[in-house]
């Protein structure tokens, strides 16, 4: 006779399944303690613990410094220490680009993905070699400046170092947590309890999210701790307790990552129900929109409880938004395939940091997009290291509606493939950050996508002529409201007269860490005249910023909201008052090592304009 609640059966089924599995877990947990009792009265081979610095750095996805140069770059993580324990800015550390939320409240800041799971909070992240595969017992983390960032340690089953790929990339988590807010911006060491893992590993990955920091985080170095021979887990470690079992981690145990949930998805054996419950009696739109709060491993599950349930979680609709950036370290070939089916209305997709170690090739990546690009209007491949021109070929063919490109950190992409993307008339932005591109594609590029308005250029080394670049947007991308040209070593005042001039409607303007331009030359108040509609103005590191400048800024750019003049030592306090009091959008104000602005000073102005971020580092 079958059952009268068959959704309610299941659900009994689907409990006691997990009770079952905890049940196995459990006998194996107190096995293994009753063998290491058993053991304890013979020797054991004694296991010497090793302590390793990082020998190489990788990969990473930004950096506050020059790709020429090793101040504040990523680079510094490699050896022993620099600066610990020392407190303060310094510039042998590693900084990543951003802190804080300044970045999400500026005209260029994206929209986010809706389904990204709640455990997933990395902004971005470095990858660290070391010389000998270890079974890690401790990381520890040096931190010289604005601690707290980390969010997750993983380690890697790959030998960066082995003349013989493996079949198979494994990535464990071995400590995760929400990032934190640390009262003290001292130097630390960050010392997470590590979990066990089940191979041996030279390759860690540190994720961060600087999002409830005041400044930007520095890290001085990172030391692995471990054992050749794999660990016995103690008795403490092998007992289980009910409140301590982790979600995440069981669903990596049990092999509930996307892929092996997309084979499931696509070959799930339904069984056969007389009915669906009440399901069958909501409205279609009903259940899809209840389903559209689910993340894309809960559709997978889902799709296996019923055939009506298994319908809508293969509906496209629900794929019309889809981020596996989360899931970085499990997408390859055969997800892209399995998902194919289901993304044929696919606008927005993200695969930043997918696909890296082979796990994604040319040719799975080509046949994803000729299948799902038609309609896609957003594509995020921040840190693909598997692309190359035929990548960028395919995009620029597949996707006719593409309007937003990140190709930020694509530092594998040859120079001249960057031609492609001028194909792509429709693009409204457009972010080039840390790639190879040269300048013959970036004016073709320009030329022919004169809808752009939003450029990131930032840390661009390739391109020889900045004031050849900005006289091009000047006269073709009249649209443009924000441009990133971070670093940029060889733009004159005569590039930024033809930029103002052109772009007028620029609310948003990076020339941090841009040596060549003076003050002198009038180019920061003829900046300022031209753009009134300025939000977020940085002038990062040039020394040459003066009152006059900042003067202008305070009676033509009355919206400004962000103002970066690290460095400078010639702006006054008075200079400052004026520009506090005419700016009252103004919510961050960076004067750190500006040598005419000290603590007394930040401390009135923050006393008389407690709305707004005065931020003021310092070195000991």
């Amino acid at each position: 006779m079958p059952p009268v609640f068959p959704m309610l059966t299941a659900l009994s089924m689907f409990y006691y399944m997990c009770l079952r599995r905890r049940a196995r877990t459990a006998s194996r947990g107190e096995m293994n303690s009753r063998r290491a009792i058993e053991s304890s009265t013979r020797a054991l081979p004694l296991n010497v613990e090793m302590v390793q610095y990082a020998k190489e750095v990788l990969d990473f996805s930004s950096h506050y410094g020059s790709e020429n140069s090793m101040s504040y770059t990523m680079w510094n993580l490699a050896g022993i220490p620099n600066v610990y324990p020392s407190s303060g800015d310094f510039t042998q550390t590693a900084v990543f680009r951003t802190y804080g939320t300044w970045w999400d409240r500026c005209p260029s800041a994206r929209l986010p993905f809706q389904r990204t799971p709640p455990s997933f909070c990395s902004q971005d992240y470095v990858e660290l070699a070391f010389e000998e595969p270890v079974y890690p017992t401790a990381v520890h983390v040096l931190e010289t400046y604005h601690p707290g960032a980390i969010v997750r340690i993983l380690a890697c089953s790959a030998n960066p170092y082995s003349q013989n790929p493996p079949a198979e990339v494994r990535w464990e988590i071995l400590w995760s947590e929400a990032p934190t807010k640390v009262s003290s911006p001292q130097a630390r060491q960050f010392t997470p309890c590590i979990r066990q893992i089940s191979f041996p590993t030279n390759l860690i990955r540190l994720e961060v999210n600087s999002s409830l920091l005041d400044y930007y985080t520095e890290l001085d170095a990172v030391i692995l701790h471990g054992v050749k021979e794999r660990p016995v887990l103690s008795l403490k470690a092998s007992m289980i307790d009910m409140n301590d079992i982790d979600e995440e981690e069981d669903e990596e145990k049990y092999g509930c990552d996307v892929d092996t949930l997309s084979k499931q998805f696509s070959f799930v054996t339904l069984r056969e129900w007389p009915t669906n419950g009440y399901f069958d009696k909501l409205p279609y739109e009903l259940i899809q929109l209840i389903l559209s709060h689910l993340t894309v491993p809960d559709l997978c599950r889902l799709a296996q409880t019923c055939k009506l349930l298994y319908q809508h979680c293969c509906d496209p609709l629900q794929y019309i938004h889809l981020s596996l950036q989360p899931y970085w370290a499990r997408i390859n070939d055969t997800s892209l395939e399995y998902l194919q089916s289901r993304c044929t209305l696919l606008q927005w997709l993200n695969l930043s940091w997918t696909g890296n170690r082979g796990a994604i090739s040319v040719s799975g990546f080509s046949r994803f997009m000729k299948v799902c690009g038609s309609e896609l209007v957003r594509l995020e491949l921040s840190c693909g290291h598997f692309l190359n021109e035929t990548c960028l070929e395919v995009i620029t063919e597949m996707c006719p509606n593409l309007q937003e490109l990140n190709l930020s950190s694509c530092d594998k992409i040859p120079p001249q493939a960057f031609g492609h993307i001028a194909k792509v008339g429709s693009l409204r932005r457009l972010v080039l950050y840390r790639t190879k591109v040269e300048q013959t594609a970036l004016l073709s590029i320009l030329n022919f996508c004169s809808e752009l308005q939003h450029l990131s250029l930032g840390s661009c080394v390739m391109i020889e002529d900045y004031d050849l670049v900005a006289s091009m947007m000047g006269a073709k991308c009249k649209k443009l409201r924000s441009l990133d040209l971070w670093r940029c070593k060889n733009i004159t005042e005569s590039g930024i007269a033809e930029l103002a001039s052109g772009c007028q409607l620029l609310e948003e303007l990076d020339l941090g860490w841009c040596p060549t331009l003076q003050s002198s030359t009038g180019c920061f108040t003829n900046l300022a005249r031209k753009l009134p509609n300025l939000q977020k103005l940085f002038l990062t590191a040039n020394r040459s910023v003066c009152d006059t400048d900042i003067e202008e800024l305070a009676a033509s750019c009355t919206h400004l909201r962000q103002l970066d003049i690290l460095g400078t030592r010639m702006v006054s306090p008075a200079s400052l008052r004026k520009l506090l009091e005419s700016c009252k959008d103004l919510s961050l104000l960076d004067v750190s090592f500006c040598s005419q602005i000290d603590n007394r000073v930040v401390l009135e102005l923050n006393a008389n304009f407690p709305n707004v971020f005065i931020k003021k580092s310092f070195t000991q």
